[in-house]
């Protein structure tokens, strides 16, 4: 009976799997089905166009839209790269390109393009461009009215052309024999002593081999005596996942798991551990953040939350927890895919928005706080999924004055900018250097002259509630008050130029001291007034209060 049991039940067990086997085989049938009829369907309207539409119509530019459409249904992430664009995509991995180093801006008033912030030691600055400099001619070609010249600026390393700008203050135009090499962006562009015994290393990208740069600037900062440590991840947009795994490895012991991925197939999962023996288990380190703060900067400062081996200070990040890789297509094409979410020590994912469960119009939303879900880090301190990482001090963010967005979108301080240097061929360190009252009566005199007009939100609200007033009725009872507000709010250049003045002031420095320092400059000048590095220097001095932090929560 015992045996005849044991058969009846292989018996059913095969059924079942012979069962679930056919509906397995159907429903993968079914969706190549539905593939290859999508794929076909794709192709003839693709071709009926071509022959009926009525005006003649682009093949590569329709299907490229559709193709960009497409993707763009699923993520920002993912995105299809033909042959002709392939060098942004290895400048976007590996942070290099051919070209001559300098950031370009088009100016729609002169319809030309003009430098605007050349690197320093590239091709741009070894050759004497300036920022102000107007682009005339490349190789004889007439660039008014190109607005893509830096498609002409890049090329194959080593070839060069010849290149003819207009300099303010030069009567007669500039010629320059540039040669183009490769350009690698520093992705450690400052680091140095801010405090007494406070390291600080800004880290602006994950492309390229930025563990090795920031290796060394940190035992650079050990020679000088530093006994803890400020790391700036502040509007790092990521690069490499292998590149955060690598600094997080010079703080945290060996063999620890750093980073997770988890895709729809095997290949696409995997496990990063730390694998080299620490450079530092001690130091007490503080790392910055903010919304610019995204994807491998996100594993680097979660990471060292998660471990309870840094306090992270400044506002939440962007909350990007997904994975790309690369596939190639046919004709010397390359799609960068999503293929994986990543996982932090403590096993939450940041990713903030939900792609997945998009809303019928197509737009989607963060992930609320209510569906988050508590994880801890290594030590028992509590922390959430689904919304980036969230820092451990917080720092209020002063936002900046609408006159500011105004004054630099119409170049009126970059054009300043360019005068003062005319007028001195040298300035003082950065950490010295500051616009005098004399340098911003001048620049006020510049912008009156320029006739400068801007929005006022301030009018704006009052129009809307004014429209309001009237809709509802209100309008009789509350114009006297209408009148006396719009009295107060009147648009006035000189008083929003004074009542802004620290704002605008450092803005002024800030393109003033690039022209001279570069970027390095740049970064120490914003450095003299950040808020984010104050409570991160002061609770680095604090260090029982460090030590709390990062200690297990008292239990009640």
């Amino acid at each position: 009976m015992k045996k005849f049991l044991n058969k009846r039940n292989v018996v059913i067990l095969s059924a079942l799997l012979t069962v679930i086997a056919f509906f397995s085989f159907k429903n993968s049938d079914d969706r190549n089905f539905q593939l290859a009829k999508n794929l076909d369907v794709f192709n003839a309207i693709v071709k009926e166009l071509d022959l009926f539409y009525v005006d003649t119509i682009n093949p590569n530019k329709t299907v490229r839209e559709g193709i960009d459409n497409m993707l763009y249904s699923l993520d920002p992430y993912t995105v299809y790269y033909p042959e002709d664009d392939q060098d942004e995509l290895e400048q976007m991995v590996k942070g290099t390109y051919g070209g001559i180093g300098s950031l370009i801006r088009y100016n729609p008033k002169t319809k030309y393009t003009v430098i605007a912030e050349p690197f320093e030691g590239m091709p741009a600055a070894e050759v004497g461009l300036k920022a102000g400099d107007t682009l005339l001619e490349i190789d004889g070609k007439d660039l008014k009215g190109n607005e893509d010249v830096s498609s002409l600026l890049k090329g194959a390393l080593g070839t060069s052309f010849k290149l003819k700008v207009e300099r303010p203050g030069e009567k007669k135009p500039l010629e320059f024999t540039i040669v183009r090499k490769s350009i690698q962006m520093a992705t450690v562009p400052y680091y140095g002593m801010v405090d007494k015994g406070v390291g600080y290393i800004n880290l602006n990208s994950f492309s390229g081999n930025p563990s090795k740069e920031f290796k060394k600037a940190f035992l650079d900062l050990k020679k000088q005596g530093i006994t803890s440590l400020v790391i700036d991840l502040r509007n790092n947009g990521g690069g490499l996942l292998e590149e955060a795994v690598e600094i997080v490895n010079m703080f945290v012991p060996r063999g620890k798991t750093i980073v997770t991925t988890k895709g729809k197939i095997k290949q696409a999962s995997s496990t990063y551990k730390t694998l080299r023996e620490p450079l530092d288990l001690e130091i007490p380190i503080t790392v910055l953040v903010n919304s610019g703060t995204a994807s491998s900067s996100e594993i680097l400062a979660g990471s060292l939350q998660d471990l309870d081996r840094a306090v992270i200070v400044g506002n939440r990040t962007f909350g990007k927890g997904l994975v790309q890789t690369t596939r190639p297509l046919p004709y010397g094409g390359t799609l960068k895919i999503t293929t994986s979410k990543y996982y932090i020590p403590s096993g939450r994912c940041v990713q903030a928005i939900d792609y997945k469960n998009q809303n019928e119009d197509g737009s989607v939303g963060r992930i609320p706080d209510s569906l988050t879900t508590v994880f801890h880090t290594a030590i028992g301190r509590e922390v959430r999924d689904g919304g980036g990482v969230a820092p451990d001090i917080t720092v209020k963010q002063e936002k900046l004055p609408n006159i500011l967005f105004y004054l630099v979108r119409d170049n009126l301080i970059f054009d300043y900018a360019t005068d003062y240097c005319l007028k001195h061929p040298t300035i003082v360190a950065p950490d010295k250097f500051t616009v005098t009252d004399a340098d911003y009566a001048a620049f006020k005199a510049m912008v009156k002259k320029a006739d400068f007009k801007y929005d006022q939100q301030s009018e704006k609200v009052l129009k809307a509630l004014k429209e309001a007033a009237e809709f509802e009725g209100y309008m009789p009872e509350a114009s006297d008050e209408f009148k006396a507000l719009e009295k107060k709010l009147t648009h006035n250049l000189d008083r929003d130029l004074d009542y802004f003045s620290k704002d605008i002031k450092n803005m002024i420095a800030t393109e003033i001291i690039k022209r001279y320092y570069y970027q390095r400059g740049a970064i120490i000048q914003q450095l003299k007034d950040d808020n984010d590095l104050k409570e991160a220097i002061k609770i680095l001095h604090e260090s029982p209060k460090y030590k709390e932090m990062l200690s297990a929560p008292v239990k009640a």
